[in-house]
């Protein structure tokens, strides 16, 4: 069975905004949620993530990637709160089957409470 189909489908389905690059720092996937969030950037698939980010941000992200590859262990980094938007904001180191690092992707998760009712099927989730 293959479950790439699976995956990209809650990645899609996330509310909040997943961009996955490869270790040359190239977007190779937005979710939905994502390509609306940075539209203003124009289309950034198969762009240097490097090309919307400050200079220091840059350094931040290279920084992250080499930890990550020091360890299979290294695989979680917070990178900042926005307090606008009431979220945290990650990097996520991406491995294969092996363990060995093959990318990395950026997490965002809202903090605000939900305001869905619970088990509502009239909404369009």
């Amino acid at each position: 069975m293959d479950l790439s189909v699976y995956f990209k489908s809650i990645i899609d389905r996330d509310r909040c905004a997943v961009v996955i690059c490869n270790l040359e720092h190239t977007v190779i996937y937005l979710n939905p949620a994502a390509a609306e969030s940075y539209k203003k950037h124009g289309n950034l698939l198969g762009k240097s993530i490097f090309d919307c980010h400050n200079s220091d941000s840059c350094e931040k992200i290279r920084k992250v990637v080499r930890w990550f590859s020091e360890s299979c262990d290294n695989n979680l980094v917070y990178t900042f709160h926005n307090e606008k938007q009431n979220k945290d904001v990650y990097m996520v180191a991406l491995r294969d089957e092996n363990g060995k690092l093959i990318g990395y992707y950026e997490k965002h998760e809202y903090r605000n409470p939900e305001t869905m009712k619970r088990y509502d099927l009239t909404g369009s989730g």
